[in-house]
């Protein structure tokens, strides 16, 4: 490797070669396992919430051995495939009597998070199985919220994860560089899923919803994952949706996606196409730009 490149969020060049080689030479009998959690340990790779990044390391060893780059030891066993979580009961075909009623007379809205261990975590499951476009299927942190009116009528559902690796419009309104994206991403929310119930027909509703979780996220997020978030973002899909509840809550639209998935970045041949998505940013606070470029 002549020159460094960024793989798995770090710089590696030839002194970072030297060393994971080094690492390797002189434990001949180490697992990969225990090379990656020595690699992640020595270069203190850790995630904000204190956790080692073994995993990463992990990824980034293959990486390099598929290269070339490295020699890693032989696989001790195949590696665990999990098998995938059963799609959750969809609930049953009688749609409830229509919601039709006015924001004050559902306030104080009740905004709860729920977790996989509570029960209501099944119903934000199944609601966004059974109607949202895109389905349902968290990977990473993120944080679920089910929404009811004030007399516990259940009226939506609210989803925020892991951030877009890569992102144009956003990266060039935060102004970061790679190694300050790899280093700042765990720090920005995506709003992946918005629902309101298919019955519920209240004007302004998603606009309520989205300001008072946008007071309450960041609290919510460090309880959960003990580390701050400074941005939200959202895409959203243009020829479904119009974003006038993000622009009605003062979030920033940014610009719009190419239409284009990670898989154009390596078969520009058969490149793949994907819907283009309007982009929307919400700074939590106003040097939140500061924030993730340090």
């Amino acid at each position: 490797m002549l020159e460094s490149e960024l793989v798995q969020g770090r710089r590696i060049g030839s002194v970072e070669i030297a060393e994971i080689r080094g690492l390797i030479e002189n434990n001949p009998l180490w697992t990969r396992h225990r090379l990656s959690r020595a690699l992640a340990g020595q270069w203190q790779w850790y995630a904000a919430s204190g956790q080692l990044k073994d995993m990463a390391a992990g990824s980034l060893l293959l990486k390099l051995h598929e290269r070339g780059l490295i020699t890693l030891p032989p696989r001790r066993r195949a590696p665990v495939r999990r098998p995938r979580d059963r799609e959750p009961e969809l609930f049953d075909t009688v749609v409830p009597e229509p919601v039709v009623a006015s924001v004050s007379s559902l306030r104080p809205l009740q905004i709860e998070v729920v977790s996989p261990r509570q029960p209501d975590y099944h119903s934000l499951q199944r609601y966004l199985c059974q109607y949202h476009y895109l389905g349902y299927r968290p990977v990473g942190e993120s944080i679920g919220y089910l929404i009811r009116s004030r007399a516990g009528i259940d009226l939506g559902c609210v989803v925020f994860g892991a951030a877009a690796w890569q992102c144009a419009p956003r990266d060039g309104w935060i102004g970061w560089s790679a190694e300050q994206r790899a280093r700042g991403l765990a720090f920005i929310a995506n709003n992946s899923r918005f629902l309101l119930l298919p019955w519920v027909q209240t004007p302004l509703l998603a606009n309520h919803i989205l300001a008072e979780i946008a007071q309450r996220i960041q609290v919510d997020w460090q309880s959960r994952y003990r580390h701050p978030i400074y941005l939200l973002e959202s895409f959203v899909q243009r020829d479904r949706f119009q974003g006038t509840c993000y622009r009605a809550t003062h979030w920033i639209h940014v610009g719009q996606t190419t239409g284009r998935t990670r898989q154009n970045q390596h078969h520009r041949d058969n490149q793949v196409h994907a819907p283009a998505k309007d982009i929307y940013l919400y700074p939590l606070s106003s040097d939140a730009r500061r924030r993730l470029c340090r």
